[in-house]
């Protein structure tokens, strides 16, 4: 296929942050004084930190606004985005391989915007991007097919010559709604799904030394 235009996941995809996350939704409720149930982050794992919060507050009575919510959650993991977060492998090679073809790319993440800004600039990564768009200003979540197609039309690419890159299955699944061509990135935060996110993208690849298609 010819591509024009690549739309990046950012948590376990470009960056290696999903054991960043690990227990965070539990280290919150712990920190209100809740016991956090079991199955906690396979109730978290398709939300967006907006959808986050709101379950929070309306499961538990949390007392604060969403958006206080969400402000204090960034702070339990703001230090690791600015700090620690390293690129998965083969990222930055594959990016300046896109970039030096032209083709246009993007990050559309759940992370909060500051967070993932902060990360890539450390990283030395955010040049390769037109934008980021989060689930917070797109204003619905990565399960929902229209987040997909509103990052298609601010990158202004063919939706037949675009491509996702996405680790999750909910992701991966509502992107192949919206219409477009996917390329799963293994994850061990998904490897329960392994099997169907195979089944469900176009293409999958472990890391991005593998990528084989002409572009």
């Amino acid at each position: 296929m010819k591509l024009k235009g690549a739309i990046f996941d950012l948590d376990g995809v470009l960056l290696d942050s999903m054991p960043f996350w690990d227990n965070l939704g539990a280290e919150y409720l712990k920190l209100k004084g809740y016991a956090p149930p079991d199955n906690l982050n396979e109730i978290l794992k398709t939300m967006s930190l907006a959808q986050s919060a709101s379950y929070f507050k309306e499961q538990y009575g949390i007392p604060k606004n969403t958006d206080e919510i969400i402000k204090e959650i960034i702070r339990l993991i703001e230090s690791q985005y600015r700090l620690e977060v390293p690129l998965k492998p083969f990222v930055a090679r594959f990016l300046d391989m896109l970039y030096e073809k032209n083709i246009k790319m993007c990050v559309a993440t759940a992370t909060d915007y500051d967070l993932a800004k902060a990360a890539l600039k450390r990283l030395g990564v955010d040049h390769y991007f037109e934008f980021i768009l989060t689930c917070s200003q797109a204003g619905t979540g990565k399960d929902n097919p229209e987040f997909f197609l509103k990052v298609l039309e601010l990158l202004g690419t063919p939706k037949s010559e675009t491509m996702v890159f996405e680790d999750a299955l909910h992701a991966i699944k509502s992107a192949k709604k919206a219409g477009l061509i996917v390329t799963g990135v293994y994850d061990q935060s998904a490897v329960e799904d392994l099997e169907e996110i195979k089944a469900t993208a176009d293409v999958y690849i472990n890391t991005f030394e593998e990528w084989k298609m002409i572009i």
